[in-house]
């Protein structure tokens, strides 16, 4: 499966009878899927097939979904309401012989506000239910050209992705190759502090200062830290070759690669190998801010 980013655009338009409509749709990041509706009134019987296409299609992200809709086919009618002219009439009638004036005309009598309706054709039922199953269609093509799209971004997120791991893995090699991480080494930078311990002063025991000395050089040691940064890259890189939605595990791993370049720092007591405890934050925060936008 391919990886999908969770951003994307796109539209759709159709007819079905006297109706035209277009969908509209987008969707950005969000911990889980929420399906934001605007429709236009009297047409909520085509949300819930909507909604149920939208999680079969998506897992995460909010989507929001706009549909126009009219009736460019539909032919106007037009009414006469009788009751209204009726009443005009007879105060015209009441009027004539106390008005001097011209006999009213009929486009004068017409343009009487209220004595002329327009109104859209009455809708057949049938139309109305037609143009419903046009509409869950046409959401399905746009909902399937936001999914292409989000796929498309989701390829050149997992190229980026490899690249942060690529250099994650390089700066534990790096780590491995710091002749300042060894125990040797930590060992004699502490030897060197507590015999510079022992010349200030008589009152140290030697033997209990080099026994703690040892015990802190192995704490130091960030054997398990590199270890781990490298079972995470492998597991993150088979994730993102087996692709789905993969968004919220791979967070989780950012996470713990984090947790393991803090480590690093914490516990380097040497120049270089903190630089690249720097480092490996740097990449892997950069790592979790792309991983944000994967489904």
């Amino acid at each position: 499966m391919a990886l999908s980013s969770m951003t994307g655009f796109a539209r759709s338009h159709g007819t079905s009878g006297p109706y035209s409509f277009a969908w509209e749709i987008k969707s950005v990041n969000a911990k889980g899927l929420d399906v934001r509706l605007r429709l236009p009134p009297g047409w909520d019987a085509v949300e819930p097939p909507v909604r149920a296409r939208a999680a079969e299609v998506l897992s995460r992200g909010t989507v929001y979904a706009n549909l126009t809709l009219d009736r460019p086919g539909a032919q106007p009618v037009v009414r006469v309401n009788e009751a209204v002219l009726a009443a005009v009439l007879d105060t015209l009638k009441s009027l004539a012989g106390r008005v001097t004036a011209e006999p009213p005309r009929l486009d004068g009598i017409l343009s009487v506000k209220g004595v002329v309706e327009v109104a859209e054709a009455e809708e057949s039922e049938d139309d109305r239910r037609a143009a419903e199953a046009a509409l869950v269609v046409g959401f399905a093509q746009a909902l399937d050209g936001l999914a292409t799209m989000r796929r498309h971004e989701g390829a050149a997120l997992g190229r980026l992705l490899g690249q942060r791991l690529d250099e994650i893995t390089g700066l534990v090699a790096r780590a491995e190759a710091a002749p300042g991480r060894k125990a040797e080494a930590i060992r004699q930078r502490l030897a060197d502090q507590v015999a510079a311990l022992l010349e200030t002063s008589e009152r140290f025991d030697a033997d209990r200062l080099h026994q703690e000395a040892i015990l802190i050089a192995s704490k130091a040691d960030v054997r398990e830290e590199l270890d781990r940064l490298v079972a995470h890259v492998a597991q993150a890189k088979s994730m993102i070759a087996k692709g789905g939605a993969v968004g919220r595990r791979l967070d989780f791993l950012s996470q713990e690669l984090n947790r393991e370049a803090n480590t690093v720092c914490s516990k380097s007591n040497d120049l270089e190998l903190t630089n690249i405890g720097l480092e490996l934050k740097s990449v892997v925060e950069q790592f979790r801010e792309q991983v944000q936008n994967l489904e």
